[in-house]
């Protein structure tokens, strides 16, 4: 769309924050007629309309379900969920609903730098940031963004001049982006998430399968996730677009994988028949657990449908540094790996990092969001030498573990304060043995005792190093 285009054009935006406030302003800028319309009514919401207003944009707080008069087009933050009042509303008066992602793509000038995508249920943030280190040791200017913190419409109008992005995409965000082209895209995985906001596991799928939509190289797939694969064959694709799977073992034809250490390539290849080219090193993945190096492989398939060669690959997951919180090892004590995995708040990220040790004492509980237990705890049982359970929800994996697990001793603190972590770590190292891990893979949201899943991650590692200076 031109600038001309904007011109006195009436557009909503639905909710400030790290989303709205910014497209508000795109908006602003390019010469809509803009109102934001708000839920609450806090200090914050004040103070950020505050600001808005005084730049000659209409905020309306405390009232984000009502239509108002003469919208042309809503602009929602990723969060809202389809049933609110406001695209009801819309809905009926013809109005169409995007998302800022949907915005951004809309917005790109001639010559954009195309999309390389990535969503799944798991995995999402440490794929996209692995697959830009690749493109950068390519010598391609590039960056990571979109639900990776980094806003997708800075990138698009912004002085900087980009190659290709490395875009992360939420199920959310993909709901509101019914025009976005990716050059490829991945989806890493499936698994039972945000249901309350879908509505039901088939609706989350098919918001995750938007991403394939218009692909023109390749959809990279999880050999060992059906459903992924299946989202592919259902895809509307340009013509040649080709499915590119992924998987732990030995890669068939169209596909990479992993064979006596090393990743290997046999999708990007001259004869994927019988041709396969290595890629790296398992060892240069860091860290090396199964599935980060299923994130490796689904960023390196990305990269290669670019055409950046394997030098860069093996290069840029040597060069990849992992964020905190996911699978960080902190320190050793007493002869004794513990791990911080405090990222894994849902069943299948804490599988995965369970499936990365052995034996485990696993610190576990939060708010468990309707998940159940069962699947988790049947799957790990083996791997487990013992559990402490902290946090609101944590009888449902108690219960879980005496269904499945009832020789794993656990211990049960029966606490929700930040200090119950301190605690946790305690128990987990009297609990456990030389070559043991002590695995923080909560499988639960964070918000029952702390702010957010980093400030637990945080927590746990103090009270680590805490451990560690006791016994130096």
């Amino acid at each position: 769309m031109s600038t001309r285009d904007w011109q006195g054009k009436r557009v909503t935006v639905a909710g400030l924050g790290v989303s709205g406030i910014p497209a508000a302003r795109v908006l602003h800028g390019l010469g809509a007629l803009v109102t934001v319309v708000n839920d609450g009514d806090d200090e914050r919401s004040r103070t950020q309309a505050a600001e808005l207003e005084a730049e000659g944009i209409t905020v309306r707080l405390g009232d984000g379900a009502t239509l108002p008069a003469g919208t042309e087009l809503i602009v929602t933050a990723p969060g809202w969920k389809p049933d609110k009042p406001l695209f009801l509303a819309a809905a009926e008066a013809g109005v169409d609903i995007w998302g800022d992602v949907e915005l951004a793509w809309r917005l790109r000038g001639p010559g954009a730098a195309p999309w390389l995508a990535v969503t799944g249920t798991n995995g999402k943030t440490t794929t996209v940031r692995m697959l830009a280190s690749i493109l950068e040791a390519a010598g391609l200017r590039t960056a990571a963004v979109g639900n990776i913190g980094v806003s997708l419409l800075d990138a698009v109008l912004g002085d900087e001049t980009y190659d290709v992005l490395a875009v992360e995409l939420s199920s959310y965000q993909l709901h509101w982006a019914p025009s976005l082209r990716a050059h490829s895209a991945a989806v890493l995985n499936l698994a039972p998430d945000h249901l309350d906001w879908h509505g039901s596991m088939e609706a989350y799928a098919a918001d995750k399968g938007r991403i394939y939509a218009g692909n023109t190289v390749a959809c990279v797939y999880n050999a060992a996730d059906k459903a992924t694969e299946d989202l592919v064959r259902e895809a509307d694709v340009e013509e040649g677009c080709r499915a590119v799977g992924f998987t732990l073992g030995t890669p068939g034809p169209s596909q990479l994988g992993v064979v006596e250490g090393l990743l290997v390539d046999r999708a990007f290849v001259d004869n994927r028949q019988k041709q396969a080219q290595e890629l790296a090193e398992v060892a240069d993945v860091n860290p090396p657990a199964p599935h980060n190096v299923a994130n490796a492989l689904a960023a390196a398939a990305l990269a290669r449908a670019f055409g950046v060669a394997p030098a860069a690959v093996r290069d840029g997951l040597r060069n990849f540094r992992p964020d905190p919180h996911r699978i960080e090892h902190v320190v050793d004590v007493a002869g004794v790996a513990y791990i911080d995995d405090s990222k894994a708040t849902n069943t299948h990220a804490a599988e995965a990092s369970l499936a990365a040790y052995d034996p485990i004492v696993w610190i576990a509980g939060g708010l468990a969001k309707g998940a159940s237990f069962d699947e988790l705890v049947e799957k790990s049982a083996k791997r487990l030498r013992a559990v402490v359970l902290i946090g609101a929800d944590r009888a449902l994996i108690r219960e879980a573990l005496a269904r499945h697990a009832p020789e794993v001793p656990v211990v049960d603190l029966d606490r929700t304060d930040t200090g119950a972590m301190l605690a946790a770590v305690q128990e987990a190292a009297r609990l456990a043995r030389p070559g043991d891990t002590v695995l923080l893979a909560p499988a639960c949201a964070s918000m029952d005792m702390f702010t957010n899943y980093n400030k637990r991650g945080e927590a746990f590692a103090d009270a680590v190093r805490a451990l560690a200076a006791e016994r130096a």
